[in-house]
């Protein structure tokens, strides 16, 4: 048993024995089908604080032979899998953790440094057949290997670090990679190699250095989808257990989404909130938001006009296929928003290749980098939201239309004045503050259409339901006139009450021509 060579399981036990744990041990099962095959090698990137570190803990208690770990593992779901004893604690674990060796090493010595440090244990536990005198790690495990047919299972925590921390140093970064591929691609004394960081394996030039590693990452998890934060059942029990409202805590961490499971909830966030019992900004509150505002404020065409769009409830294209999955090369605005995906700041969907800011937790962050300067006109328009909900709610449409034209106005320079996208963006924005108490659905699915934008009460807030249609160059009236033809209100199934209906319409040809606004109050069920 040592540091880096076949670590003790105390950091799963940990996990197990805290007031929260949530059992994520099927992730054992898609690795233990992974062993000795082509797909070996899996590297896993998330953004902070989604249980990264946590995963290689319960994969290091459970391969590792230095320590015995069945009782640990009674009860949880692995226990029941055909491959659960095959695997357990029966093969010699390297955990690296590269934070430790980027801190502790000499200025550009980190694989140095490493290698001198595990191979030392190494020496301790084979001494004896290691009879080459050299610091070399990859060569040492190759003399193991071919003395003893014993084969490793290398974890590798942070393994982005270096490429996020020292940007600027090209040389140690591509020394760093050719260190991680002479180490594990075509080693036979690799039996699975399993690492863990926010970022893609590093791309160089058309071909990666570490192209034997399948990737799953916020573009795409693949098998991992359950195992990249809480799911929706998962967070349901926890509501239930604490007593919790679970609408609100959906529309302050869910939003991350994948092809099968549709709905993944930031787990930092939603164990902080259980435990205090209390919403607020959980997982955001550890990092400045200078981080998110230098992102945001990068000069790329159509930039800017994206990020309203999304902080107006809409979505944005993005290609990712051009990110070279470092935090230094961006030649695209896809670039920029391919990395805040990564990151957590955005969620993507896949089907559809869009971006969108995911709960209110991300919003918020959103707001604080914006308040800081260079957003003035988005922050004029989300400092009035308050007095034009207040005044939707109570009728005064010529005070809504006038609110919402000086929004559009605030905002034109950022999008196409005379588009209805650019419209629901702006509405979105001048409606913010309704946020704390609302779900805000842009294109809700609802009678024989799409209503543009619905105000979705939370439960516990008692709130008036709003929805409001969107129409240009024709009248208000027709816009209110349609959510009644389309029965737009039968689709708020779960919602009894009062809905205010809201037509705004105005002439994309005439900028100067106020918007127009009819507010209409129905009784739902």
């Amino acid at each position: 048993m040592g540091i880096y060579l076949n670590p003790d399981n105390r950091g799963f036990w940990k996990a197990v024995r805290s007031e929260i744990y949530v059992d994520k041990t099927g992730l054992i099962t898609v690795t233990n089908k992974c062993i000795n095959t082509e797909q070996q090698h899996i590297c896993v990137s998330r953004p902070r604080r989604f249980g990264k570190s946590m995963a290689l803990k319960m994969l290091a208690a459970y391969y590792s032979c230095g320590c015995e770990s069945a009782d640990l593992f009674r009860g949880l779901k692995i226990e029941q899998d055909e491959s659960f004893p095959e695997h357990l604690n029966k093969y010699d674990v390297i955990y690296l953790n590269m934070q430790q060796f980027l801190i502790g090493a000499k200025q550009g010595k980190v694989t140095e440094y490493l290698e001198q440090e595990v191979v030392r244990e190494l020496r301790k536990a084979y001494g004896k057949i290691l009879d080459r005198e050299t610091e070399q790690l990859a060569v040492t495990l190759m003399d193991i290997y071919a003395e003893t047919d014993r084969q490793f299972i290398i974890l590798v925590d942070e393994w982005d670090c270096v490429m996020r921390e020292r940007q600027e140093s090209e040389e140690l970064q591509k020394q760093y990679l050719d260190f991680l591929r002479l180490l594990l691609k075509d080693q036979p004394y690799v039996a699975l190699a399993y690492m863990t960081g926010i970022l893609p394996v590093k791309k160089y030039g058309e071909h990666s250095a570490l192209n034997m590693f399948t990737e799953y990452s916020m573009t795409d998890q693949k098998a991992l989808e359950e195992y990249t934060g809480f799911t929706e059942d998962e967070v349901k029990k926890l509501c239930m257990r604490y007593d919790m409202d679970f609408d609100e805590t959906s529309s302050w961490y869910d939003g991350y989404m994948f092809e099968n499971f549709q709905h993944i909830y930031n787990p930092k966030s939603v164990v902080e909130a259980m435990l205090c019992h209390r919403f607020s900004n959980y997982w955001t509150s550890t990092e400045v938001y200078d981080a998110l505002k230098i992102y945001m404020d990068m000069d790329f065409d159509g930039l800017r006009s994206d990020i309203v769009q999304m902080l107006g409830g809409g979505r944005a294209a993005v290609n990712t296929r051009s990110f070279k999955n470092d935090m230094r090369t961006f030649e695209t605005k896809d670039d920029v928003l391919t990395l805040l995906v990564h990151l957590g700041y955005l969620a993507y969907d896949s089907g559809n290749r869009e971006a969108f800011i995911p709960n209110k937790e991300i919003v918020e962050e959103f707001e604080n980098a914006m308040g800081v300067g260079g957003w003035p006109e988005v922050m004029r328009v989300l400092k009035a939201s308050q007095k034009l909900l207040e005044a939707t709610i109570s009728g005064e449409a010529q005070r809504v239309a006038e609110a919402l034209d000086r929004a559009h106005t605030e905002v034109a320079s950022m999008l196409t004045y005379n588009d209805e996208n650019s419209l629901a963006a702006a509405i979105g924005l001048a409606y913010y503050s309704a946020r704390k108490d609302y779900v805000l659905i842009r294109e809700f699915p609802s009678g024989k259409g799409f209503a543009d934008i619905v105000f979705l009460p939370l439960p516990h807030t008692d709130k008036t339901a709003l929805i409001i249609e969107l129409k240009y160059d024709k009248s208000a009236a027709t816009a209110l006139q349609q959510i009644r033809d389309r029965k737009y209100t039968q689709a708020l199934e779960r919602y009894r009450g009062e809905i205010v209906l809201v037509g705004v319409d105005y002439d994309r040809d005439r900028a100067d021509k106020p918007h127009s606004c009819l507010i209409e109050r129905v009784k739902y069920r």
